[in-house]
């Protein structure tokens, strides 16, 4: 059985002091509602992750970066690196996210730079991959989201992909309106882990968590975290609301 888990990405949001408000109120919601083993992860800003840390410190409340560099050190002003993130230390890193992708420009070959970067300094990758709604609607979805995969994961031995987190995010469903079904979230996440399978082998493929990411709720997190591929959600703006978050965590 793989373990279900809920990772909530912040974005660029909050102050410090918000930020400490909410991580205070999360912690204190699981520690009297959660009961079961669900592996939480707070993905928060730069500023924020060591204090973050510090809260959850003897907690079982995990926090994430939400990128890195592909580069070690050097002249990348701006830039935060693997090594630092790990220095905190920080043991997740978002990949790929689908905002990095669209206003940034980060494409296959840059992302596994990255998963390399991140790998070196055991970091865990929550890598993310999933199609815009133009090509969902094109029918070449399936196409697309194996593509990343390959690019992003493909040259890594079944011992480094086995560390990894992935996370499926149907953009066409995040803010524009459209939801996506729960068999429709299944079906792609089969779609992935029949395409790990096939390069890695079906043990492997089995191990490796696969988290939902498309606007979950916490009246949706329950049927979307029973599907049999399904391991979890990366929760974007329910993850905001400690209230919202903690009973998507309940649902899982």
């Amino acid at each position: 059985m793989r373990t279900k888990i809920v990772a909530g990405n912040w974005k660029m949001n909050k102050t410090l002091a918000e930020a400490k408000a909410l991580t205070n109120e999360v912690l204190n919601l699981c520690i009297s509602e959660v009961k079961s083993a669900v592996k939480v992860i707070l993905c928060v800003p730069y500023p924020f992750l060591q204090s973050t840390t510090e809260q959850c410190e003897g907690t079982t409340i995990a926090v994430g970066a939400q990128n890195c560099s592909e580069h070690e050190s050097g002249a990348y002003t701006g830039e935060v690196s693997a090594a630092m993130l790990k220095s905190i230390p920080v043991p997740y890193v978002i990949l790929g996210h689908s905002e990095r992708r669209q206003y940034f420009r980060e494409d296959g070959p840059m992302l596994a730079k990255k998963v390399d970067r991140a790998l070196a300094h055991q970091l865990t990758p929550i890598f993310c991959c999933g199609e815009p709604l133009e090509i969902r609607e094109k029918g070449t979805h399936e196409a697309l989201v194996r593509q990343q995969i390959q690019e992003g994961l493909f040259h890594l031995s079944a011992e480094a992909i086995g560390k990894l987190i992935i996370a499926y995010e149907p953009v066409w469903a995040i803010g524009t309106g459209k939801t996506a079904s729960t068999q429709q979230a299944q079906d792609m996440h089969a779609v992935i882990r029949k395409e790990l399978a096939a390069k890695y082998g079906d043990k492997v493929a089995q191990s490796i968590p696969i988290l939902y990411g498309g606007s979950v709720k916490p009246d949706n997190a329950k049927e979307l975290f029973s599907c049999p591929d399904v391991d979890g959600g990366l929760v974007g703006g329910a993850s905001l609301k400690a209230r919202d978050f903690v009973d998507i965590i309940k649902g899982a």
